[in-house]
C-alpha cells in the first residue's frame, strides 16, 4: 500500500494548494491517453487519484495523518486487503466500486480541478463515461456510440444594388450543397455585413446539428449615389442660368425622381437636404439625401453666354482672396 504523501511526492505539512498542484502535474503527465505505449501507467494514474482523493479531503486526510485509516481509506480495525477504495495492489478503486479499469474518475470534481475548458478536465469525463480520450477515435469504449458531429457551414457572397441593400430585400440564392433559400436582406445594410442562417448550412452526422449559412453581402458601386454614414449623397449638375436665377430641378431618390427648388444664387457645391430621403434604421428614422450642386457650362460655350459676361462688371471682391487662398 503506497503512501499518499509519497505518491504525489508532496510533503506531509503541505498546503491544499501545493497538493492539487502536484495532482495535476502528474495527472498531466501521467494519464494513460498521453502514455498509451506505457502498459503500467494506468496503473500509475489510478494511484494519483487515489492519493489524492485522500489527501484532498480534509477529514480522510487528518485520520490517516492520526493513524486511523490506512491509505485505501480503510479503518485498521477490520482490514481486509482487497476491500475499500483500493484494490490489494493498491489500485485506485473509482465510485461505482470497479477496479477502475473500465473507468473509475467519477468521484473528483474535474472542473474545479482542472477548469471546465481543460483538456484534460474534458479527457477525464469521457473517460467516466468509458468514451476514452481524445486520441480514442469517435467510436469510444463498448456501449458508447459514435460523437455527435455538427455539420460544416456554408460560405456565400451575395451581390446587391445600392438600392436593395440601402432599402432591404429579398434574394434567392444556391448554395454549393444544392440549398435553395430566400434571404432577406435588412434595411441599412452595408457592403461586407454577414448574415447567419442558423442550421442552413450541410447536415451534422450521428445526429449532429446541422451547421449554418454565412452570408456575406456584397454591395455593387451606384452610378450617382454613394453612402455617407446614415445619408446619401449626390452630385447634381446644374446650369449656370439655374444657380444665377434658381428654380425647379429634378433629381434622383432611391425611390424614384422628385422635383426640388434650387434656392437663387446658388453656386457649386450648395448642399440641398431633403429629409427621411437617405438609409432606413432599424428604429424607423431615416437618413437624409444631400443634393450637393455642381455648375455645368455647356461645351463648346455659347457664344451669347460669352457675350454677357464681357459685358459684365468686373467682380468688386477676389472669391480667392474671399477664401484666404490668396
Amino acid at each position: 500500500m503506497k503512501d499518499p504523501y509519497t505518491v504525489l511526492g508532496v510533503a506531509r505539512g503541505a498546503s491544499q494548494d501545493e497538493i492539487k498542484s502536484a495532482y495535476r502535474k502528474l495527472a498531466r503527465s501521467m494519464h494513460p491517453d498521453v502514455n498509451q505505449n506505457d502498459p503500467g501507467a494506468e496503473d500509475k494514474f489510478k494511484d494519483i487519484s487515489g492519493a489524492y482523493d485522500l489527501l484532498s479531503d480534509p477529514q480522510k486526510r487528518a485520520r490517516f495523518d492520526r493513524g486511523e485509516i490506512d491509505a485505501a481509506g480503510n479503518e485498521h480495525r477490520g482490514f481486509r486487503p482487497g476491500t475499500g477504495p483500493y484494490g490489494a495492489r493498491g489500485a485506485y478503486r473509482g465510485a461505482s466500486g470497479n477496479d477502475g479499469r473500465s473507468g473509475g474518475f467519477g468521484r473528483f470534481d474535474f472542473e474545479s480541478t482542472f477548469g471546465e475548458d481543460d483538456l484534460f478536465s474534458e479527457m477525464f469525463r469521457r473517460a467516466s463515461r468509458g468514451q476514452g480520450g481524445p486520441g480514442a477515435g469517435t467510436a469510444g469504449a463498448a456501449g458508447a456510440g459514435p460523437r455527435p458531429v455538427r455539420g460544416q457551414d456554408a460560405q456565400y457572397r451575395l451581390k446587391v444594388t445600392f438600392e436593395e441593400a440601402a432599402l432591404g430585400s429579398t434574394k434567392r440564392i444556391t448554395l454549393t450543397n444544392r440549398k435553395t433559400l430566400d434571404v432577406r436582406i435588412p434595411p441599412g445594410s452595408e457592403d461586407g455585413r454577414s448574415l447567419r442562417l442558423k442550421g442552413q448550412g450541410a447536415d451534422g452526422s450521428n445526429g449532429g446539428a446541422a451547421g449554418d449559412a454565412l452570408v456575406e453581402i456584397g454591395v455593387k458601386e451606384h452610378a450617382f449615389f454613394r453612402r455617407d454614414g446614415i445619408n446619401v449623397v449626390v452630385d447634381v449638375p446644374v446650369t449656370l442660368q439655374e444657380v444665377v436665377l434658381g428654380g425647379k430641378i429634378t433629381v434622383p431618390t432611391l425611390e424614384g425622381k422628385v422635383s426640388v427648388t434650387v434656392p437663387e444664387g446658388s453656386n457649386t457645391g450648395t448642399v440641398l437636404r431633403l429629409r427621411g430621403k437617405g438609409i432606413p434604421q432599424e428604429n424607423g428614422q431615416r437618413g437624409d439625401l444631400l443634393v450637393r450642386l455642381g455648375i455645368t457650362l455647356p461645351d463648346p460655350v455659347d457664344p451669347k453666354l460669352k457675350t454677357l459676361v464681357k459685358k459684365l462688371k468686373d467682380p468688386e471682391t477676389d472669391p480667392r482672396e474671399q477664401a484666404g487662398m490668396v
